[in-house]
């Protein structure tokens, strides 16, 4: 009996509900699938599976190599790795032939459908308004998830939940009366909009005279690089603003990479608070970067466009962005600028805004019936266990709200199989998939506190 069936089957209890199918949860639904005996499914708001689809640039491509797909860190020879999404859509021998690791990202965000479209566990349009937990056989809770569809509301119940909800668009309080993170116009100005919108409203923002991109990272240069290849040929001006000193490239070196590990994550975990939350700060160059790649390909286009004469773009580093304000009469947006180094304020004017100031995780309003159960930290955060559970009974998981926590692999595509894997294990009480307590070369922590592995420390 297939998912939807089970749905209409009243009280059916499901192993698992997921909420949320984002890539962790749908790589978590293609591990439990082949696992007998247990039951998941996937509850997704929107109507179409897409991946940061503001974001989706012909040329971008993922940060991370192909095998960090939806299952294959966990087991290889699942059917629905990225490499069988290849070969099933006649795409494998290109693939191999461009030999390049990291596929683009509009072939990912297919890959994802595709995942999705095979394991049939996946329910779209379904928002989820409300879960109670209500006694259930013996001492077992079981969960009672309530989600509004086209065709009214729908009830699911289910033994544990993997709460996977993603992150949210943030806009800067300071700026929130010219920007909305839907997009678009807010009535109080003009183009002003989040990077998650990007694409959408692309052609209004280069149906104006100016531009200014705000941000440090990927999203800010990708949409960057996008504008200035038609700088000349729309004739707007663009402007880039970042607090950073400098483009920071990520750090991609082999010896750092070795902190996305199990090893890493545990020795983080066992830290204090605090040193957790600065050990985050410092460790946004290793996640919230730009590619290298593409650092230099904006100066190789700022060179060739040079050839002609000046480009009219400018690039403000260590500039914040304090505050924005329409001018109606004007027809611009009037910026409040700050200096870092210097300590100087200075104002300067845009037609268009795009804020590439990245996303926030928030705890979804559903979960206010679960707030007496689940543990929170001195921040009203997630307190969340080595296993991913936030509740004491280890029944209510999360993936992807536990950075502070389990630190900068959170959003790592790299790591959701590997998390899944601990999900999957935990749920089922036996090892279905076998987790890597140690891959790495270098250690973390005091010296000697790490067993040998391998025949290394």
């Amino acid at each position: 009996m297939s998912a939807r069936d089970l749905a209409a089957v009243e009280g059916h209890v499901h192993d698992v509900i997921a909420v949320g199918a984002g890539p962790f949860n749908l790589g978590l639904a293609c591990l439990a699938a082949p696992v007998d005996g247990l039951d998941v499914i996937v509850l997704e708001s929107r109507e179409r599976l897409a991946w940061h689809p503001g974001m989706l640039l012909p040329d971008a491509t993922l940060q991370v190599p192909f095998l960090a797909d939806l299952v294959t860190m966990a087991d290889p020879t699942s059917p629905y790795s990225f490499l069988n999404f290849l070969k099933h859509t006649g795409r494998l021998y290109p693939f191999y032939i461009r030999e390049s690791f990291y596929p683009l990202r509009a072939e990912y965000d297919a890959y994802c459908r595709w995942a999705a479209d095979r394991l049939g566990t996946v329910l779209l349009g379904r928002h989820v308004e409300s879960i109670v937990a209500e006694p259930g056989a013996g001492d077992e809770t079981v969960y009672v998830v309530r989600s509004l569809t086209p065709d009214g509301t729908e009830t699911h119940r289910a033994r544990h939940l993997v709460l996977g909800t993603g992150t949210s668009p943030h806009v800067p309080d300071a700026l929130r009366d010219v920007v909305q993170t839907s997009g678009g116009d807010t009535g109080r100005g003009g183009p002003a909009l989040h990077s998650a919108d990007y694409l959408e409203h692309k052609r209004a923002l280069q149906a104006t005279g100016s531009i200014t991109v705000v941000g440090s990272g990927q999203s800010a240069a990708e949409i960057y690089r996008d504008l200035l290849e038609d700088v000349d040929s729309h004739g707007y001006r663009l402007t880039w603003v970042t607090r950073s000193p400098r483009f920071f490239p990520m750090e991609y070196t082999k010896l750092t990479l070795e902190m996305t590990s199990p090893e890493y994550t545990r020795y983080f975990q066992s830290l204090p608070a605090e040193t957790r939350d600065r050990l985050l700060a410092e460790h946004k160059p290793l996640y919230k970067g730009i590619s290298g790649d593409l650092v230099d390909d904006i100066f190789d286009t700022l060179y060739r466009k040079s050839v002609a004469g000046p480009v009219t773009t400018d690039l403000l580093t260590g500039t914040s962005l304090t505050a924005a304000t329409w001018d109606a009469d004007a027809g611009h947006h009037a910026l409040e600028l700050h200096h870092a180094e210097t300590g100087v304020p200075f104002r300067t004017t845009t037609e268009s805004l795009v804020l590439a100031t990245g996303y926030r995780s928030h705890v979804p309003g559903f979960v206010e019936p679960l707030r007496q159960r689940i543990r929170w930290d001195e921040q009203g955060r997630y307190d969340v266990s080595s296993h991913y559970t936030v509740d004491d009974a280890g029944t209510i998981h999360v993936q992807n709200a536990e950075e502070h926590t389990h630190g900068f692999v959170a959003p790592d595509l790299g790591m959701g199989a590997h998390r899944s894997s601990v999900i999957i294990n935990q749920i089922a009480g036996r090892e279905v998939y076998a987790v890597e307590d140690r891959i790495a070369f270098q250690q973390f922590g005091p010296a000697g506190a790490s067993a040998l592995v391998g025949g290394r420390r």
